[in-house]
C-alpha cells in the first residue's frame, strides 16, 4: 500500500524546494496527481521531463522507454500522440492510479499555471516550439531549464539568452566554466561537492546553487541548509519542508 501524503506541511523556509518529478513517493512520477500533492504542500517548483511524440506533440514524460512507467512498450519518440494518449501511466505505481494518462505539456501548463513554478528537464523537444508555447502562456519567467545534451544547452542559450538555465557542476572550475560558456543562472551539484571554493565560485558570479539529493535523509537536508543554498531538488519535499522550517526557527534572529 502506498503511503498517504502528510498534511500541514510548513510553508516557512529560507530555501526553495524543487520536487523531482512531483511527489513521486505518493503518486506516479510526471503526472498531474504527483504535481497536485506538491501544489497542496506549497512547494516552489515541480520538476518535469519534456519529451516529444513521433508526430511532434510535447508531453511530460521521462522515457525514452515507455514500458517502465506505462502499460506500453517501445520508445516514446516512436509512438504517435494518439498511441501515447491511450497509455495507462498509473497502474505500474498502484492500482488506485489505473487509467492515469501521460500529460500533454500544453494541458499540463494550463493546469499548473499560477499554482507552482516548473523546472523543465528537456529530454527531447523542438526548442522554438517549446519556447513559443511557454511564451504564449506567459510562463517563460516561471521556469528554469536543463538539457542533458550540451549542444541543446548551447542552442537554448542562443535562442533564449534571457531565460534561466541550470547547469550541473561537480567542482568550482566546472561552475566557473558553466558561467563563462553558457551564462548559467543555476548550478546544480551534490552535497558531497559543496566546499567554500565551490560556493564562492557561484556566489561571486551571481549564480544560484541547487543541491540534488533524492534520499529521505533529514540529517543531509539539514547539512545542505547549513550551506545556505538557494534550492534543493529532492524526492521528499515534505521532509525538506519540515527540516527547513525547524532550521529557520532555530536560527538566531540576527541571522534571519
Amino acid at each position: 500500500m502506498i503511503p498517504i501524503p502528510p498534511h500541514n506541511i510548513p510553508r516557512t523556509r529560507a530555501v526553495e524546494i524543487v520536487c523531482h518529478r512531483g511527489a513521486n513517493e505518493y503518486a506516479p512520477a510526471n503526472t498531474r496527481a504527483a504535481a497536485q500533492i506538491c501544489v497542496d504542500w506549497g512547494m516552489d517548483y515541480v520538476e518535469i521531463d519534456v519529451n516529444t511524440s513521433k508526430d511532434g506533440v510535447l508531453y511530460v514524460f521521462h522515457g525514452p522507454e515507455v514500458q517502465f512507467t506505462t502499460n506500453g512498450s517501445g520508445l516514446f519518440h516512436e509512438l504517435t500522440a494518439a498511441e501515447i494518449d491511450e497509455l495507462d501511466a498509473g497502474s505500474w505505481f498502484d492500482p488506485s492510479f489505473a487509467g492515469t494518462r501521460v500529460p500533454r505539456l500544453d494541458e499540463y501548463l494550463r493546469w499548473i499555471q499560477g499554482k507552482a513554478k516548473l523546472f523543465l528537464d528537456v529530454k527531447h523537444a523542438d526548442l522554438p516550439q517549446l519556447l513559443a508555447l511557454l511564451h504564449d502562456m506567459q510562463m517563460q519567467d516561471d521556469c528554469f531549464f536543463w538539457f542533458g545534451d550540451p549542444d541543446a544547452a548551447y542552442a537554448f542559450r542562443r535562442l533564449a539568452p534571457h531565460l534561466v538555465l541550470k547547469v550541473n557542476a561537480d567542482d568550482a572550475a566546472a561552475a566557473r566554466a558553466a558561467h563563462d560558456s553558457l551564462a548559467a543562472n543555476i548550478i546544480e551539484t551534490g552535497l558531497e561537492n559543496l566546499t567554500e571554493e565551490f560556493v564562492d565560485a557561484c556566489r561571486s558570479r551571481g549564480m544560484k546553487i541547487m543541491v540534488y539529493h533524492t534520499e529521505k535523509d533529514p540529517v543531509a537536508f539539514r547539512t545542505i541548509l547549513d550551506w545556505g543554498v538557494d534550492l534543493i531538488n529532492c524526492d521528499h519535499g515534505d521532509v525538506v519542508a519540515q527540516v527547513a522550517a525547524a532550521h529557520a526557527a532555530e536560527r538566531a534572529p540576527g541571522e534571519r
